[in-house]
């Protein structure tokens, strides 16, 4: 999806950015991961808008409904780059995986050793994974993690700080 939306972003393709966004909050099972894409997305948004750059595409992201999601707003920021899509998504897979072992260093007894070989190992999956996204066509691509669903609906009213971003 994150490379569909930086192409769309690079062809300031509106209404395929619309619709990209639509499908990542459509996407998102339970009002947590919701809140989560959305609050980042936001971010990234205010970020963009202090950078101080002139770019309409910041405005049009500004007014996708109800917010912009966050592949959708790192999209933009990408696009600012110009850096090229594999980098774009090398990097984006990577904070993931440091941003999901970090987690797991606050939320379980793992140590710093432990968490630098799970990253290493995630990181050896990444490259693969981002040659087969660049080529996924809208009819193959996916979002289906009944469990993680699942486990988000059980505690989706219980507030926490510590993994909102």
């Amino acid at each position: 999806m994150l490379a569909q939306a930086l192409r769309a972003r690079q062809a300031s393709d509106l209404p395929r950015v619309r619709a990209l966004n639509d499908w990542v909050l459509h996407t998102r099972e339970s009002r947590e991961l919701r809140a989560q894409t959305e609050q980042m997305g936001r971010s990234m948004l205010e970020w963009l808008k202090n950078r101080g750059v002139a770019d309409d595409r910041i405005a049009a992201l500004a007014a996708l409904p109800p917010a912009p999601s966050w592949p959708v707003a790192f999209a933009l920021a990408a696009a600012h780059s110009g850096a090229p899509a594999r980098d774009v998504l090398l990097a984006f897979a990577f904070g993931w995986c440091e941003n999901m072992v970090q987690a797991a260093l606050k939320a379980v007894p793992l140590g710093q050793n432990a968490g630098q070989r799970i990253l290493a190992a995630l990181s050896d999956a990444i490259p693969p994974a981002v040659q087969r996204a660049l080529a996924l066509a809208d009819d193959q691509r996916q979002a289906f993690s009944p469990m993680l669903a699942i486990l988000s609906a059980q505690h989706e009213t219980q507030y926490s700080r510590l993994f909102r971003s």
